[in-house]
């Protein structure tokens, strides 16, 4: 209690500047717009500096509070700045303009697809009734598979061991490259390759406002630890890779790229969420990815790829992926970006600049049908990816909001959550859980937990017939809404309700096909009705 009050009363004696420097210091962006005349970097960066050194009192202090000098294409820096200094650099009649970064603006966005487009050598472009060609004369043919193109991944990283980086009988990397292999935690220069041409990582914004990061959830590196990077990496240009497979089998075939020969930069800029584990998401700072996005340019990409984004739309002067990807379009370099998965609500998406190819999520022709059957005969249509399989025989089916624990809220029965079913009621059944609260993959943990037998899961009335798949850990399929409500409905109609859960196979050319993501962010675009984006 002593050491309490006297750190109260030395607080309480310290200057009122020096308390208010400390509260109120925050990061900001300054931006002057284009580049004028031909500097060399340094001398563009020791301009910055000049800018910092007006508003600060010594030089240290000036240097110390720069975070990034952006100086290839975007013209501006990132600093601490205090509000009052932040003013005084803003009524600079060359600065455009002076904005507070939002460190809670941007996260993350996101074997059959490349087939359905027509975009797969050898059959998968004569299925489509828009091509008229021949085999070897097809899109992806004359495109030369995007040979020696170079594509920027601003994302969460990359896993570079993977099969979809292989360099195997690439030639030279091109000589306008001119980025960097980044040395971090478990990544070196050896981790790049004639595929995987360069790495970079950036945090310190994220570090300002997050404190250190916790090397436990993340590397400090351009190494991705959850996956997200890694599979928009290569489904942009991941190398042909025969025989692969999700867990169980399904979707049998050779996974490969939309454009298999480009070569790909990373720009890691997306981190855990303090306080979370990797896996619960990552956050994006904006300070972080417009230090990617120009370095990116510099170091001479073609295309820039980028599926991070915000909730809502917003406007182009306040976006800084809006700010970048102007200036990467004026150098020629074409950026596509992804709407968001906020939908199925109008008017949600983001990434909407004129610039900007803005890309949604749509289906393919391709099911993994796994039906359930009822103790009455009743077969309905499921969807799963499961690898384990229920013995050939009918299971107790019961419904989790009868099987709940006493502590569950009237709102969440029925979600399956963690810790909300009663092992004495769930054991050796199949249980049907409800989306809707907590994530998919964790109501199969719940009813194992619980000592569940099989998961059937059933679907949001939003996400109507649209069934997502997921690789549970135990057996377990997922249905539509209204058969959701037909199950329930036989469960409370006999005293004994059974089911088994047919195991998944993969089924191909599906109709329709293709069809809006209920997820997928949507307009119409409430910043400027005059351009057309998402659309259902």
């Amino acid at each position: 209690m002593r050491f309490s009050i006297i750190s109260i009363l030395l607080l309480l004696l310290l200057p009122l500047p020096f308390l208010a420097s400390c509260v109120q210091k925050q990061v900001y962006i300054v931006y002057f717009g284009d580049h004028s005349g031909e500097k060399a970097l340094h001398e563009i960066e020791e301009t910055h500096h000049s800018y910092l050194l007006s508003v600060k009192n010594t030089e240290e202090e000036a240097r110390a509070s720069l975070l990034y000098s952006y100086k290839h294409s975007i013209n501006g820096f990132a600093a601490v700045l205090t509000p009052e200094e932040a003013t005084k650099l803003s009524d600079l009649e060359e600065v455009v303009s002076v904005s507070r970064s939002d460190p809670k603006k941007y996260s993350l966005h996101t074997t059959r697809s490349w087939a359905f487009v027509g975009l797969e050598e050898g059959e998968g472009e004569r299925k489509q009734s828009w091509w008229k060609g021949s085999a070897g004369d097809h899109l992806l043919s004359k495109a030369r598979y995007g040979e020696d193109v170079i594509v920027g991944v601003l994302d969460s990283g990359v896993w570079p061991e993977s099969k979809s980086f292989s360099d195997e009988g690439m030639g030279p990397i091109p000589k306008s490259w001119k980025g960097i292999c980044q040395t971090g935690v478990a990544f070196n220069s050896s981790h790049c390759n004639r595929k995987l041409i360069g790495a970079r990582y950036y945090l310190k914004a994220y570090e300002i406002y997050s404190g250190p990061l916790n090397n436990t959830e993340d590397y400090r590196s351009a190494r991705d630890k959850d996956g997200h990077g890694t599979h928009t990496a290569s489904t942009v240009g991941g190398r042909m890779v025969p025989n692969a497979s999700a867990i169980g089998g399904f979707a049998l075939g050779t996974a490969s790229g939309g454009a298999p020969l480009v070569r790909l930069a990373i720009y890691k800029a997306c981190w855990p969420v303090p306080g979370q584990s990797k896996a619960d998401g990552n956050t994006c700072y904006e300070v972080d990815m417009l230090a990617a996005i120009d370095d990116a340019i510099g170091d001479g990409i073609n295309v820039l790829s980028i599926s991070i984004g915000t909730d809502k739309p917003v406007n182009y002067t306040d976006d800084y992926i809006a700010i970048g990807a102007l200036h990467a379009t004026k150098r020629n370099i074409v950026v596509s970006c992804s709407a968001g998965n906020s939908g199925p609500t109008p008017s949600t998406l983001s990434n909407i600049a004129p610039w900007i190819i803005t890309v949604g999520a749509s289906s393919v022709d391709r099911e993994f049908v796994s039906p359930v059957v009822l103790g009455n005969g009743q077969k309905i249509e499921g969807q799963a990816v499961s690898p384990s399989k229920l013995e050939n025989k009918l299971y107790p089916l019961v419904y989790a909001a009868d099987i709940a624990n006493p502590n569950v809220t009237e709102d969440d029965l029925g979600q399956c959550l963690p810790d909300s079913l009663s092992p004495e009621k769930a054991k050796g059944k199949i249980v049907l859980c409800m989306r809707g609260l907590g994530t998919r993959v964790g109501k199969g943990f719940e009813v194992r937990r619980a000592g569940g037998a099989g998961l059937i899961l059933g679907n949001t009335q939003a996400a109507g017939g649209e069934l997502p798949c997921d690789a549970h850990v135990l057996p377990a399929c997922t249905v539509a809404y209204s058969d959701a409500d037909r199950i329930l409905g036989y469960i409370n109609s006999t005293k004994n309700p059974k089911a088994t859960i047919i195991p998944g196979r993969t089924v191909l050319h599906t109709k329709p096909a293709p069809f809006m993501a209920s997820f997928t962010s949507r307009g119409p675009n409430v910043i400027d009705p005059n351009i057309l984006k998402v659309r259902n």
